[in-house]
């Protein structure tokens, strides 16, 4: 099935309607199906496959979107680069509701979720000390410019269980690490793709400002989901512009993160 697209997006559903000539395309792995069906369809003369992390009805809560099946079946079908848009946190002041943010790093703060496709037959030990592709973090970074959306260019994301909501010493004691948003779903996303020798990079919309940075009543999930409903089509925007300037040919590190190793499961 591989060579129907070669970049995907993972993303809430919103993003369906930028596909042209989207077709769904099921697939089955190893770890049970993804999200929803795939859905392939093309962006400035590219394939492009798109799943969203919830499912359509977002059914899934962060803890138990199935992040290996969406990353196995991305690249079964041939894709190779990932935007990932999410929204998050903000545990500074300097970043307020509707900031855009390409992070640079990653802390993970779950527990529980499995974390990589080598659980059985050895264990493969993948570099990780840069998360994120440098080259789809630049070429994110130009298209928001290009549209008028100056972006935080660095900034270190700590991904957290959820689905509640940090209480204001947790939001407290992150900031202190220097630490500058907050989410719940870029983790494993991000070390699974490493994992299959895949580019990924996270593009992040800052829908609030953390309970334990400024007072208040805190976080809403109905907050959340406005500021991010405002801020949609413009984030739809930026994900064309950023898959049609981005090379298929690539030349960052990712792609040699396995090699000398096996994939699993034998996948191309």
């Amino acid at each position: 099935m591989s060579n129907l697209a070669d970049i995907g997006v993972i993303g809430g559903s919103g993003f369906y309607e930028f596909l042209e000539s989207a077709e769904e395309v099921p697939v089955e792995t190893p770890y049970g199906p993804p999200s929803d069906p795939l859905v392939v369809g093309e962006i400035g003369g590219k394939r492009v496959a798109f799943v969203p992390r919830h499912g359509r009805d977002h059914r899934f809560p962060p803890h138990k979107i199935p992040y290996r099946a969406n990353l196995w079946a991305l690249r079964s079908v041939g894709v190779r680069q990932i935007l990932a848009p999410s929204a998050v946190g903000s545990l500074t002041p300097v970043f307020g509701a509707g900031q855009l943010a390409v992070p640079d790093q990653l802390v993970d703060r779950t527990t529980g979720r499995v974390q990589t496709f080598y659980d059985i037959s050895g264990a493969v030990h993948v570099q990780f000390a840069d998360p994120y592709c440098p080259v789809g973090r630049q070429h994110v970074i130009a298209a928001a410019r290009s549209t008028g959306w100056e972006p935080a260019t660095a900034g270190t994301l700590v991904v957290i269980d959820g689905p509640r909501f940090s209480t204001r010493s947790e939001s407290r004691w992150y900031a202190a690490q220097g630490w500058t948003l907050i989410g719940m779903t870029g983790h494993p996303e991000a070390v699974l793709a490493r994992e299959l020798a895949l580019c990924y990079t996270t593009i992040a919309l800052v829908t609030d400002t953390d309970a334990g940075v400024e007072e208040g009543e805190g976080v809403t999930q109905q907050e959340v989901f406005r500021v991010f409903a405002t801020n949609v089509a413009r984030l739809r925007e930026l994900i064309v512009k950023a898959l049609e300037s981005i090379p298929l040919e690539r030349t960052c590190p990712c792609k040699h993160a396995l090699d000398g190793m096996k994939l699993p499961f034998g996948l191309p």
